[in-house]
């Protein structure tokens, strides 16, 4: 990507480059995504199972999306939770998951392929976004996990992403607040730097003052109970919690609206 794109990009895809920030919503699932949409999001990044930090949607999901979102959404293309250190079958689903993605007509997918040695994987994060044509690319918080972060953004850039999605390789976005700041003025117009991590009213504000991101991302989550009567508390699908079988995870329009107009105070 050559210098000024990122700048073509942000306007493209919503951000103001006179102070406003863009702010993407993280989502399970459809509901979710139509639940940030009336919260105000001006984006999405749409994912299967939260609670493993975001796997791949099926494609019913996102074809569904494209009929019904207002706002772009970015499909995660992850095949499991953990480590960014794939398989060779589990790079080649996503090939294929990126490539049906495009077919269909999704607008971005969020990706992220690390080297043992906690290194952007180059040669794969290339494939990924050669098979992606025109859609726009994340690198998700695998970035987080590099041993490098500086040398990790100039290897994005040369693969073509145009984002990268970091909490300042820290639990919270303040934490990691001198690392974002870093790298947002290590990037400048080459690729957008966008803001993670434990976001909220509280605090986003005090973020973007300390790093200068245009662009945030936090999720709005809030527990659902099933609408089930009969219950078998006996059997649980996953986990020890049995009576996780009957709450969700959902987004919190309520939540996005307050917090979106506190980053934008």
């Amino acid at each position: 990507m050559t210098r000024g794109n990122a700048t073509s990009l942000a306007s493209h895809n919503g951000s103001d480059l006179h102070g406003i920030p863009v702010v993407e919503i993280c989502v399970e699932g459809l509901d979710g995504l139509l639940a940030a949409q009336r919260g105000g999001a001006d984006r999405a990044e749409l994912c299967a199972s939260l609670v493993e930090g975001g796997i791949t949607p099926s494609m019913g999901t996102v074809k569904q999306a494209l009929r019904l979102a207002k706002i772009p959404f970015y499909t995660i293309v992850r095949p499991r939770g953990g480590d960014f250190l794939y398989s060779e079958t589990e790079f080649q689903t996503m090939l294929d998951d990126v490539e049906m993605l495009r077919e269909i007509g999704a607008p971005g997918i969020v990706i992220g392929c690390l080297t043992a040695d906690g290194r952007i994987d180059e040669e794969r994060m290339k494939a990924l976004a050669s098979k992606a044509g025109n859609m726009q690319i994340t690198c998700h918080r695998a970035f987080d996990m590099t041993a490098d972060p500086h040398e990790a953004l100039e290897a994005l850039i040369l693969c073509g992403v145009h984002r990268v999605l970091t909490s300042g390789q820290r639990n919270s976005a303040l934490e990691g607040a001198a690392l974002t700041a870093a790298l947002v003025e290590q990037a400048g117009d080459r690729i957008i730097v966008m803001g993670c991590g434990r976001l909220n009213v509280d605090n986003i504000a005090e973020v973007r003052r300390l790093t200068g991101l245009r662009e945030m991302h936090f999720s709005a989550p809030m527990q659902q109970p099933s609408a089930m009567i009969y219950r078998n508390l006996q059997v649980g699908m996953g986990g020890t919690d049995a009576d996780r079988e009957y709450r969700s995870t959902v987004t919190n329009p309520d939540a996005v609206r307050a917090t979106i107009a506190a980053a934008r105070a």
